[in-house]
C-alpha cells in the first residue's frame, strides 16, 4: 500500500516537474504530456535551425575573402574591441586563441540604449574592417 502511494506521489512530482519545464499550463496527465512532447518538437527545430546557421556561417566564413593572420597578433584584440565599442557594445567577457588562428568568442550585455537591436552582419563587416585597419597598420610598421 505504502508502495503504491509512493509511487503515485514520485509520478506526480514528475508530471509537475515536466509540466514547469516546458511551460504547460495543463493540469491532466495527458494534456501535460502532449505539451511536452510539442516543446520536445519546438527544440529539435531550433537544434536543426542552429545546426543550419552554423553551416552556413561556416560555408560563409571559408569562402569569404579572409586575409591570413600571424599566429602572433599584438594589438588585434584591442582593435576588436574598439569595434565593439564603437557599436555600442558593451563586452562583459572575451576569449581569444592564437593557436592556430585568431579566434575570439565574445559574450555581450544589454545595449545602454533600450530597444536597439545590432544586426550580425553589422558586427561580422566591423569585426572585418577592425581586422584589415589592425592588418594595414601592422604592415606600415
Amino acid at each position: 500500500m505504502v508502495s503504491r502511494e509512493h509511487k503515485r506521489a514520485a509520478l506526480y512530482e514528475k508530471l509537475q516537474l515536466l509540466r514547469s519545464i516546458t511551460n504547460s499550463h495543463a493540469l491532466n496527465k495527458t494534456s501535460i504530456i502532449v505539451d511536452a512532447s510539442k516543446y520536445i518538437e519546438e527544440l529539435k527545430q531550433k537544434v536543426e535551425r542552429l545546426n543550419q546557421d552554423i553551416a552556413n556561417a561556416q560555408t560563409t566564413s571559408s569562402s569569404s575573402d579572409q586575409t591570413s593572420l600571424p599566429v602572433s597578433c599584438p594589438g588585434l584584440l584591442v582593435s576588436v574591441l574598439e569595434a565593439f565599442e564603437d557599436l555600442g557594445l558593451d563586452v562583459l567577457e572575451a576569449r581569444v586563441s592564437c593557436a592556430d588562428s585568431f579566434r575570439l568568442q565574445a559574450v555581450g550585455g544589454e545595449n545602454e540604449e533600450e530597444g536597439e537591436s545590432i544586426d550580425a552582419h553589422a558586427v561580422k563587416q566591423a569585426v572585418a574592417v577592425a581586422i584589415k585597419n589592425w592588418s594595414e597598420n601592422t604592415e606600415n610598421e
